[in-house]
């Protein structure tokens, strides 16, 4: 039963929730009174939105605590979550701006689109109960299927946003029919009672497998082998700008998820699904670098790319505890900012009429833009793990949770394929400073803006990997009650 709330007071935790979808509302009456000239005014609200309720994540305002009769919790290892996500979704935004107004793609919804997809996400870390996980689980995935299919006329943009709905419903299925098991099995919705029920010697077998579909229903929204079979249609179908926004913030919403289901509330079963996602993540190490090494489209490449990447993520969460968890978290959020940059190179360099998306496309950029190259390679060297990159840092520790998770098959499986995989990172590094153009390439758009924000968002990858020990520090106190 849903305790009544007494007084604002009783929703202090929920505020910063609160002015995410309050914002968002505001900006879509906005929009119907706005000019096409002045509909700048919606997309930098929807990011003053996003600014404001990251500032006070970050500050602690409204504290911490549980409301609605514990649905929602807002705890350490939520707010650093949700730090990451308001960073991220922001950096989405700009970059989305001069991607969409070049293409006369951009329309109002779009700003309303991404705060309701972010206010999902944050939702969905700070679940405390199996009606939450699916309430922002849902508000993220309607809202990215509608901006996958912005491009309404787009044949490719209109099936890649077919695939992702299909795709999705059967995954949104296979974990709502899990939680329903798990709900048959303890008679409850609320995660800490769901966790009481299964510390019983006589766990039931529904209970079990109510779990097993959990881990299916998390393996399918990270796009991990073999559920990957959505994400590189998707990814390389959608217009590059909305592929951000959907590649990098809800990877940090996938790992809450996955936190909230899998220790919160099936903590005491992690014999069960410590293994399922051992598997998983060896599978996705294989097939994804495998996959991404024949790959000449940079959008899929960055797709299969992904699913290595997953693999690398599932490592740590395999390793379990405070330690899996934690590195699990950090590698969540090098992702998370890495995709970002990854894809923002390519909305850098893209005009109108030509999309930078093949490999092919970056031949010469060293001697078109050394700026822009040494840019892009500090990207790819974070997403190969060359040290002192911050994704060096990232797989280190995911690699070391899986040590001390008694799991040595897995992480030399992981040194491998990250040696593997670094192949089609030097692929891109080649091009760019040792193969001559093929016929015309477009000077990239002189939008110094977007510029400085990639600059900013690739150095930084460079910049954390000296300064990764505080963010290490704040992940390992997100897990250490």
């Amino acid at each position: 039963m849903i305790m009544p709330v007494r007084t604002f007071a009783d929703l202090m935790p929920l505020l910063p929730e609160l002015v995410v979808i309050l914002g968002a509302f505001a900006l879509l009456m906005l929009d119907l009174f706005v000019d096409e000239r002045r509909r700048y005014l919606v997309h930098a609200g929807g990011i003053a939105v996003l600014a404001v309720a990251t500032f006070m994540v970050a500050t602690g305002v409204g504290g911490q605590g549980t409301v609605l009769n514990g649905m929602f919790v807002r705890d350490t290892a939520a707010d650093v979550m949700k730090v990451a996500i308001g960073v991220v979704s922001m950096l989405s935004m700009v970059y989305a701006w001069s991607y969409l107004r070049a293409r006369e793609l951009y329309k109002g919804e779009v700003a309303v689109l991404m705060l309701f997809a972010t206010a999902g996400m944050m939702l969905l870390v700070s679940a405390g109960s199996l009606v939450m996980v699916y309430l922002g689980l849902e508000m993220l995935a309607l809202s990215s299927y509608a901006l996958v299919a912005i491009d309404r006329d787009g044949p490719v943009a209109s099936e890649a946003a077919i695939k992702y709905f299909v795709l999705g419903a059967l995954a949104s299925g296979l974990l709502l029919y899990g939680m329903s098991l798990v709900y048959g099995a303890t008679g409850s919705l609320d995660l800490t009672r769901i966790a009481e029920v299964a510390r019983s010697p006589d766990v039931s077998l529904m209970l079990v497998t109510g779990v097993v579909f959990m881990v299916a229903g998390i393996a399918f929204k990270f796009g991990a082998a073999p559920f990957h079979m959505w994400l590189p249609d998707v990814y390389s179908g959608a217009p590059t700008a909305i592929t951000i926004f959907i590649g990098a913030a809800p990877s940090l919403a996938s790992f809450g998820m996955a936190y909230r289901l899998l220790e919160v509330a099936a903590g005491p079963l992690s014999d069960h699904w410590r293994m399922a996602l051992a598997g998983i993540a060896a599978i996705s190490l294989v097939i994804g670098n495998l996959s991404a090494m024949v790959q000449s489209n940079l959008k899929r490449l960055l797709a299969y790319s992904t699913v290595s990447h997953v693999g690398f993520l599932f490592m740590g969460l395999a390793g379990g505890g405070a330690q899996g968890f934690s590195a699990a978290m950090f590698y969540s959020i090098n992702y998370a900012v890495t995709t970002a940059a990854a894809f923002g190179a390519i909305v850098v360099l893209s005009s109108r009429g030509f999309e930078s998306d093949r490999v092919d496309d970056f031949k010469g950029l060293n001697a078109r833009s050394p700026w822009l190259a040494g840019l892009v390679l500090c990207v790819m060297a974070s997403l190969a793990g060359v040290p002192p990159f911050l994704g060096f840092w990232a797989k280190l520790a995911v690699l070391r949770a899986a040590l001390q998770g008694d799991m040595l098959w897995l992480a030399l499986v992981g040194v491998v394929f990250a040696v593997v995989g670094a192949f089609y990172y030097l692929r891109v590094i080649k091009a760019m400073y040792f193969e001559e153009p093929e016929g015309h390439v477009p000077p990239a758009p002189s939008d110094r803006p977007l510029r400085v924000v990639f600059g900013v968002n690739a150095l930084a990858l460079l910049a954390l990997g000296f300064a990764w020990s505080p963010i290490m520090a704040w992940c390992q106190r997100a897990f250490a009650g």
